[in-house]
């Protein structure tokens, strides 16, 4: 098998710049964990550089075609190619609780799904790092009080440290995406316990930002909260005005107040 054909329904775009695979590779530090998971690694741009570094390298791939051509051209990877779904796999049936950082060239088509899923196994994953489409590496980084900052800002900085390394351009890829890409690098934080209800900072989070042009006090009626706590001059505000510090003390005045 000499090549894959990129297939658009799994949202498809090979990285052909052998520089920026390496320069991908390289923003992962190493340390306090063994083994790194790839998500679509297609034909292996990026895992051959993975290869080379001190660490087990495993790959996670849905498309079958690309299974067969990794197998075939990458011996290394023997035993550890799994032929499975991210999103509805549980990596544990590899990781067994062990701590393992995840890196790739995301589907643009389910990249944020990507994130929420690895937000689910943030107690296993001390470092993340990838190739978004452009808009999306930079909303997972972004800071308050911008268009751009919403729940995945929020929420994934609740636990780690995001920052936006770098710009990739289209025509580096076959084929060639309709819009530039971003890569970034995800560092847990040292303490990224919440000190108030997860579930609940997640609804609060989520829920302030489904309706982000109204104030907190009538973004958050749903939650019932009581008439003496909706006076507080926090709900004066918009949830883009509230930085990840204010969103968990938010929580915590809720929970306080009953919810």
């Amino acid at each position: 098998m000499e090549k894959v054909t990129a297939k658009k329904h799994l949202g498809q775009h090979f990285l052909k710049d052998e520089s920026i695979a390496k320069d991908i590779a390289d923003t992962l530090n190493l340390e306090g964990y063994d083994d790194v998971l790839e998500i679509g690694p297609g034909m292996g741009v990026l895992t051959k550089y993975l290869l080379d570094k001190p660490v087990n390298t495993y790959v996670i791939e849905i498309d079958t075609e690309s299974v067969t051509y990794l197998d075939q051209n990458y011996p290394k990877l023997k035993d550890r190619i799994i032929s499975k779904d991210f999103l509805k796999y549980n990596v544990n049936d590899v990781f067994e609780g062990k701590q393992f950082a995840i890196i790739g060239n995301f589907p643009y088509n389910i990249s944020t799904q990507i994130v929420f899923r690895t937000l689910e196994y943030r107690d296993q994953i001390p470092e993340f790092a990838g190739m978004f489409q452009k808009e999306v590496a930079q909303r997972i980084c972004e800071k308050k009080g911008t268009k751009a900052y919403g729940i995945l800002s929020v929420l994934v900085q609740a636990f780690y440290d995001a920052e936006y390394l770098f710009t990739v351009d289209e025509n580096v890829f076959i084929p060639p995406p309709k819009v530039k890409s971003g890569v970034l690098r995800l560092r847990r934080k040292k303490d990224y316990s919440l000190p108030c209800g997860e579930k609940l900072f997640f609804t609060v989070v989520k829920t302030a930002f489904q309706q982000r042009r109204k104030t907190l006090r009538n973004s958050l009626k749903t939650l019932n909260l009581s008439d003496s706590l909706r006076e507080d001059e926090i709900f004066n505000l918009r949830p883009e005005q509230l930085n990840v510090e204010q969103f968990i003390a938010l929580t915590q005045k809720i929970e306080a107040d009953g919810v």
